[in-house]
């Protein structure tokens, strides 16, 4: 199955008996959701469904994964079983909360998991329906989790191997974070030494669409090398945007490298080194 799924083939499933996910993650989601959202979905909240929040974020970063037991009750309070295919969307063309969801459900080898391409406003377009209807999740057993099966790195990792010529660290925010011309969001600007920029609206076309997968194959090989996804580190903010490139590697038929969940909100607030490019 295919990690991506596009409007049209969604209206196709409309009859199907599918779990159809809004992961949008901003201040207004919840509110946009229960005015409008597509039909049947159910609302996900990522601080507190998809993360465990720390008081102090050098601990873990913004967004810590919560335990492998929290995200199990979360499943089955959303009605997913280990037979349920699942669609993600979120407003943010799939950039935000709905490649986490997806990233989190695979880390624990969920294999019908799919994330809506363009996400929200692509579906509106085509006609897929909406309404203002609260559903109600089905009833169904506990979902059986024992750990996280994709590969993820630490901070100490990160720092053994952020400047080692066989390993690459990858930073998917915008250029002038990395560069360290503004920080919107953290304390500090700048970049882990070493880390390379790959920005992730790179991964999208003119119209916030995923590029195709051999485009994106390209884009990724020409960077990457030969490099193995083992030796790849990808992280952003806090550990969420990252997950729309591991998307994106998993689109164009790659292996899926090791996230840094904490991320630059980790990072910079540990007396670890800083680089800039200003």
């Amino acid at each position: 199955m295919q990690p991506i799924i596009h409007p049209q083939e969604l209206l196709s499933l409309i009859s199907e008996d599918v779990i159809l996910i809004d992961a949008s993650n901003h201040k207004d989601a919840l509110a946009n959701y229960e005015k409008q959202h597509l039909k049947s979905a159910l609302f996900v909240d990522m601080n507190m469904q998809l993360a465990t929040i720390n008081n102090d974020i050098a601990i873990g970063g913004r967004h810590p994964l919560p335990t492998v037991e929290q995200f199990s009750k979360t499943l089955s309070q959303l009605g997913i079983t280990k037979e349920s295919h699942i669609i993600i969307y979120d407003d943010k063309q799939g950039a935000n909360a709905a490649a986490r969801f997806w990233w989190m459900l695979k880390a624990i080898g969920h294999p019908k998991v799919q994330v809506l391409n363009g996400g929200f406003q692509p579906a509106i377009k085509i006609g897929f329906p909406t309404d203002d209807v609260i559903v109600r999740p089905k009833q169904v057993v506990p979902y059986e989790v024992s750990n996280w099966q994709l590969p993820l790195a630490s901070i100490r990792e990160v720092e053994a191997k952020a400047n080692s010529n066989v390993n690459i660290v990858i930073d998917v925010r915008e250029a002038q974070r990395y560069q360290g011309i503004t920080e919107t969001i953290d304390l500090v600007a700048g970049h882990i030494p070493g880390a390379i920029n790959l920005p992730y609206t790179t991964n999208l076309d003119a119209q916030g669409q995923f590029l195709l997968p051999d485009i994106l194959k390209s884009h990724f090989t020409s960077i990457l090398k030969d490099t193995l996804a083992n030796d790849i580190i990808v992280h952003c903010g806090s550990g969420v945007t990252a997950c729309h490139t591991l998307l994106a590697m998993a689109y164009a038929g790659l292996q899926i490298p090791k996230l840094y969940v904490g991320s630059w909100s980790e990072w910079s607030r540990n007396s670890k080194p800083i680089a800039s490019t200003k």
